[in-house]
Order: structure tokens, then C-alpha cells, then sequence
């Protein structure tokens, strides 16, 4: 029996980052890629360049492997649908996926699940808008349902008016309660269609303009059961949404508890510790998962583990300053995308793992920015709520 062949759909950072898990575990890896220069594009054994919203070029890619899978959660559900009726194998499938997908339906699912949701409303008017504003109190977010991603399609709306122009480029809008929370959490599922399930530890992160900058594994004074709460209610989710795969759940940490704000079906950027710092990277265990291989073991390998983003200033020269930090700290583990820079751009991340999480933050928030050409703020404002 020959090995099977992973297609993942999409060429970005995620997609690069599973093809070191693919031939260590010695299975074929084929990127369908936007373009021939896409960051897996740079490092995958096999390179279809595609528009990934076209039915013919995913017929097509879908005949060269065993299973498809994803870099992020952009393909047309209706054509999922096609290649999953036509016999290929999907995973996650469309009947999960477009939970990631459509933010409306995944409000609704976890409503019925009885997962804590913030206070929300779908919008089709000013006059709707207006009436939930008025219902919980301005200001309030607003979200398109579908397509958006690190920031955009979010919007902070302080009365009806500000959102016209939404209301005028989209049938129907996510309105939800702007949430009081202490700081943003996230915790990491991996699921087969077996049903064995894996968790990794609950993470501390937070945001800068919209996108992930920083995640600490463990979160830091993390109440026990909260985190035990958690991780029962990511099991939840899982199991009845039929997820396959690895799959994020973004939160709020409350006064009360926690409420949810988004799913991702797919490796995550508040995984990314994992390479470095669990026993099994969330890369690998993406691609156990979609085969149906037993699942390797989630366990964080030290007490502490800080992931920060390298995200895009004005500095073009990347290399001469990776040097720097190599040197600096040899203990910090840089990752590097093959992209041009571009401000606010995904970079890189790196990763510090240790036994104290303030001196693994400093370290790898350090190393990220100096790489970046800024300055490290040691004391970020961590309520950034953009």
C-alpha cells in the first residue's frame, strides 16, 4: 500500500508550515496556490497554481490526491459540496466548515449548543441596526458574515449611520455586543473522523490592529476551572459540528467566565507556539488528523511557551537582523514565510519556550520586533480591541 497524498488548498503560511509535518510523516503534499510565488509554493514538493474558487481547477486538483484540506476557509462552499458528492474525500467537510465560514451560522449553532455567545443579531436594515443598538446599548460590532479575516470585515459602530454603506454591499450584516473582557484566549482541538480528540493547553493572546500578535502557552493565571471548563465546551463544539481536522476557538475572558467570538477550522495563528513548544505541533497533528492516524500527544514541553508575530514595518532587510537574534538569544526559534514586506504583514513568528512566561514573552517579543525594525514596547496596551 503506497502512502496517501494531502492536497491542501491554499499556499500561505499555514499550508507551508504542514509540509515539514507531511514528509515526516512521509505522505504526499500537493498546494493548490494562488500564485507561484505564495509562501508553500516556496517549499511544497508539488505546486498547482489555481484560482481556488473555480470548480474545474478543484476537480482537477482533487484527482491528483487522497484527501483535501486547508489553508484558510475561502473555497465556495457549493463547490465543497460538488467534490464531496462526486466521491473526494474533504476534510473538514462543508457541513463543519461553513461554520468557519459564515459567521451567522456559527452564532446559531452555538446558541443551540448553549455555548456562550455574545448578545447578537442578524441586520438587514438601519431600522434593524438601530433596534439592537437600542436593545443592548451603543456602540456595537458589527461583522460581514463571510470573508473576513485579521481585522477586516470587523467594524466598531457607535449609532446606525456609521454603517450604511455595509448595509447598502451586503444582504445581511452580524451585529453583537461590543464585550467588556479582561484579555482575549484561545484554546486548540484536534479531532479525526474516529472521534479521537486532542487538546492543547488554553492560551493567552492579544491583537494588534485586528491581528494576532502575541499568544503565551499556558495563559497565565488561568483559572483552573475555567480552563477545565473550556476545554469540555472545545470538545463540545467539535463533536457536534463533525469537525475533522484541527480546530481554534478565539474567546473573551469575562469577569463571569467566557464568551466565544470566532471558530477557525484549520491550523491557527494562536497554534503556532505549538511547533516549538508541545509535543505535537499543530501542523502535524492537522494532517493526522485528515488521515485518520491515531493523534499524537498535545502536551506542552515546558512550563511556558511565547509565540510572537513578526508583522511588517518599514524595514525591507529582514536577514541581517534574523542574524542579530539567532545570536542574541540562540534559544529562540524563528519561523519565516517567504513574503515581501508589506506593513502589518505576516511575516514570521517566533517562538521562546521556558520556565517563566514573562521572561519567554520579553524574549520572543523582543526578537520578533527587533527582526520587524521596531521598537519593543515592553508594556503593550493588551485591551486593544481593533
Amino acid at each position: 500500500m503506497s502512502f496517501p497524498r494531502i492536497g491542501v488548498i491554499g499556499g500561505g503560511q499555514l499550508a507551508r508550515m504542514m509540509a515539514p509535518a507531511a514528509e515526516a510523516l512521509g505522505v504526499g503534499f500537493h498546494v493548490l496556490a494562488e500564485t507561484a510565488d505564495s509562501s508553500a509554493a516556496q517549499v511544497a514538493g508539488e505546486v498547482t497554481v489555481g484560482d481556488y474558487t473555480d470548480l474545474a481547477t478543484l476537480e482537477a486538483f482533487a484527482r491528483t490526491v487522497d484527501v483535501i484540506t486547508f489553508d484558510h476557509e475561502h473555497v465556495p462552499p457549493v463547490h465543497l459540496r460538488t467534490l464531496q458528492d462526486a466521491g473526494h474525500t474533504v476534510r473538514p467537510g462543508p457541513d463543519a466548515l461553513i461554520h468557519a465560514q459564515d459567521k451567522l451560522v456559527m452564532r446559531r449553532r452555538l446558541d443551540e449548543l448553549g455555548l456562550p455567545n455574545p448578545r447578537w443579531a442578524e441586520v438587514r436594515s438601519n431600522a434593524q441596526l438601530q433596534e439592537f443598538g437600542d436593545r443592548i446599548g451603543f456602540p456595537v460590532i458589527l461583522k460581514t458574515p463571510r470573508g473576513g479575516y485579521d481585522g477586516h470585515g470587523v467594524r466598531v459602530v457607535d449609532r446606525n449611520e456609521d454603517a450604511g454603506d455595509w448595509l447598502d454591499q451586503h444582504a445581511s450584516l452580524l451585529a453583537e455586543e461590543l464585550i467588556d473582557f479582561r484579555r482575549e484566549l484561545a484554546v486548540m482541538v484536534g479531532r479525526s473522523p474516529m472521534g479521537q480528540t486532542a487538546v492543547w493547553p488554553v492560551v493567552a493572546t492579544y491583537q494588534q490592529n485586528g491581528v494576532c500578535k502575541e499568544a503565551v502557552a499556558p495563559a497565565p493565571d488561568l483559572e483552573p476551572e475555567l480552563a477545565k471548563r473550556i476545554t469540555a465546551d472545545v470538545l463540545t463544539v467539535a463533536g457536534a459540528l463533525g469537525v475533522t481536522g484541527v480546530m481554534a476557538m478565539e474567546m473573551f475572558e469575562t469577569a463571569d467566565g467566557y464568551v466565544v467570538n470566532e471558530l477557525a477550522m484549520r491550523p491557527h495563528n494562536t497554534g503556532h507556539w505549538t511547533q516549538d513548544g508541545s509535543i505535537t505541533s499543530q501542523f502535524e497533528q492537522h494532517l493526522r488528523a485528515v488521515l485518520d492516524l491515531p493523534l499524537g500527544d498535545p502536551a506542552a514541553r515546558t512550563p511556558a511557551t511565547a509565540m510572537v508575530n513578526v508583522l511588517g514595518a518599514d524595514q525591507d532587510d529582514l536577514y541581517h537582523p534574523y542574524l542579530h537574534v539567532m545570536a542574541h538569544d540562540p534559544q529562540a526559534k524563528v519561523h519565516m514565510y517567504g513574503k515581501s514586506v508589506r506593513p502589518g504583514r505576516k511575516l514570521g513568528h517566533v517562538n521562546v519556550a521556558g520556565t517563566d512566561a514573562e521572561d519567554v514573552l520579553r524574549r520572543a517579543r523582543h526578537a520578533a520586533d527587533f527582526i520587524a525594525g521596531v521598537d519593543t514596547d515592553p508594556e503593550p496596551d493588551r485591551k486593544d480591541r481593533s
